[in-house]
């Protein structure tokens, strides 16, 4: 075979190859896609209630805020009515050291009296307060007087006061008491009574130190009709 003959035979198979590639390439782009599955359509998600997001974090924050300021008290639930007290009942307890103390005793001075408990959280932040105030306004003629109002034994009582650094005279409560000043139905409760037995301002759960001392202001402003008392002693924690 001549060298001619060879060149061409290879062109032409060359060709060859060449033109079957591009119908490979036709019948490829030629043919139909394959199928794709079907978008299932979701759902859209329910609607919240804007009104009933809105109510449940009122009810929250409430509980919040109560739980903060205030713990109430075991038993039947009751509404304390102190509206139409003006005299400060008069009574006598027991002070953990054994000894009575009588309210009347201490007329001439002005009175922070204090119903609280040991399991009472704000009560134990108010306490500290009333210690400065104790400090601060007892040469002025102001004496704090706390009532447990729990059921602890006395020796735990004792120790709470004493771990609190209470330097006031803490009585042991009993319900009649509670009972003379409207119920007390939650704690603490301070009721802030001039030196001629009135009261003059009530606080009912925690309020900060500044309105305490505002009351306190307000009972020591108040004149009596008879010469301030001898400063009495009317009983500390034990130490």
């Amino acid at each position: 075979m001549s060298t001619s003959q060879q060149g061409f035979e290879q062109k032409e198979e060359t060709q060859t190859e060449q033109e079957a590639a591009a119908s490979a390439i036709d019948s490829s782009a030629g043919a139909p896609p394959e199928a794709s599955a079907p978008v299932q359509p979701t759902a859209p998600p329910r609607g919240r209630n804007p009104l009933a997001l809105v109510v449940v974090a009122v009810v929250v924050a409430g509980m919040l805020y109560f739980g903060f300021h205030m713990a109430r008290r075991p038993g039947p639930s009751q509404t304390p009515d102190t509206t139409r007290i003006k005299d400060a009942p008069d009574f006598t307890l027991e002070t953990l050291d054994g000894r009575s103390l009588r309210l009347s005793d201490l007329r001439g001075k002005a009175v922070l009296l204090n119903f609280w408990a040991t399991w009472c959280a704000p009560c134990k932040i108010e306490m500290p307060w009333f210690v400065e105030l104790q400090n601060e306004y007892g040469p002025q003629g102001l004496q704090i007087v706390g009532v447990a109002m729990d059921d602890s034994s006395k020796e735990d009582i004792a120790k709470f006061a004493k771990d609190m650094g209470v330097n006031y005279p803490v009585l042991l409560g009993k319900e009649a008491v509670g009972d003379a000043y409207g119920g007390v139905p939650a704690l603490p409760e301070s009721f802030f009574i001039s030196r001629d037995g009135k009261i003059v301002d009530k606080i009912l759960g925690l309020e900060g130190k500044a309105d305490i001392e505002e009351a306190v202001k307000k009972a020591l402003g108040t004149q009596s009709a008879m010469a301030p008392a001898a400063a009495a002693d009317v009983g500390t924690v034990p130490k």
